[in-house]
């Protein structure tokens, strides 16, 4: 098994579902199919994955709950590019979805894409394993108002306000780290991980996340657009308080360095071969997209 693999295989499943479901009616799913199959680094599913493989081999029987979460990513991601929010115009490397669908599709394509993740989820629920049903819960949360969608209104009230280091780690925590908790977290109750393994994997999670969010504040400033797929200086456009204008750049590299370390001490300290999730780790330090 390895990182790439497994990208594939969710690649895979995800080209499937979707294949089928536009066979039946291609103007319902196209526009969601088009953001969702257009490419990206599918971290969290990736991480759910590699972290339900520290307990169990058979890592294909839950292909539907890692795929279901990258559909809600990819739902938050078209609703960010939106011109109401972010107003962007590039993602992945290609128009963002309201460029070629218009807006009104683009957040129903946000929501079906939503919607479908959550239909997947309770279908892989239907046999009564409780461990499905926690696994459901933790993914639904971390996506709510209390989640990945409290991050968001925290940064859209936050524009044009400098604001705390406090309310900058709160927002972030949520609308990035959240997610990335849940994948991993929802890995680890799929593959029945122990209470102590479950709260060592949520500080690993939390500090992942943190590194994940600086590092893209960092690549918003000195990354490549050809790279990246998105556009550069966005975050300077909207006016938001970032990592960058808290610390500057010397100290967000050395942050994320610091978060990355702080994860492998983590990870060590867990009774299974964690040389995978290491890898991934390191990669979300060194990358330039």
């Amino acid at each position: 098994m390895n990182i790439k693999l497994l990208k594939d295989e969710v690649e895979q499943w995800i080209s499937d579902y979707f294949g089928d479901k536009q066979e039946v009616n291609i103007r319902n799913f196209e526009a969601m199919s088009y953001s969702i199959k257009v490419g990206g680094k599918r971290i969290r599913p990736i991480l759910m994955l590699l972290t339900y493989s520290l307990y169990k081999e058979d890592f294909e029987s839950i292909l539907p709950f890692a795929s279901a979460l990258e559909m809600i990513h990819t739902y938050s991601l078209i609703h960010d590019d939106l011109p109401s929010m972010d107003n962007d115009d590039l993602r992945r490397g290609k128009p963002t979805n309201h460029k070629i669908y218009g807006e009104a599709i683009a957040i129903l394509a946000g929501d079906g894409l939503l919607n479908e993740a959550m239909i997947i989820m309770l279908n892989e629920c239907l046999d009564g394993n409780l461990n499905k049903i926690k696994a459901s819960a933790l993914i639904a949360k971390a996506s709510g108002a209390e989640g990945m969608i409290a991050g968001q209104i925290c940064d859209i009230l936050s524009e044009g306000k400098v604001i705390s280091e406090e309310e900058l780690l709160y927002m972030h925590r949520n609308k990035t780290g959240q997610l990335i908790i849940a994948a991993i977290l929802s890995g680890a109750t799929l593959g029945n991980a122990s209470e102590e393994d479950l709260s060592a994997l949520k500080m690993f999670g939390d500090k992942l996340g943190l590194a994940f969010q600086i590092k893209d504040d960092i690549l918003d400033v000195v990354g490549d657009v050809a790279i990246l797929g998105k556009n550069v200086k966005s975050d300077e456009c909207n006016n938001k308080t970032t990592f960058i204008t808290m610390y500057g750049l010397a100290k967000c590299k050395a942050k994320c360095n610091d978060l990355t370390q702080e994860c492998f001490q983590i990870l060590k300290g867990l009774k299974a071969n964690t040389n995978y999730l290491e890898e991934i780790t390191e990669f979300l330090l060194k990358r330039e997209y």
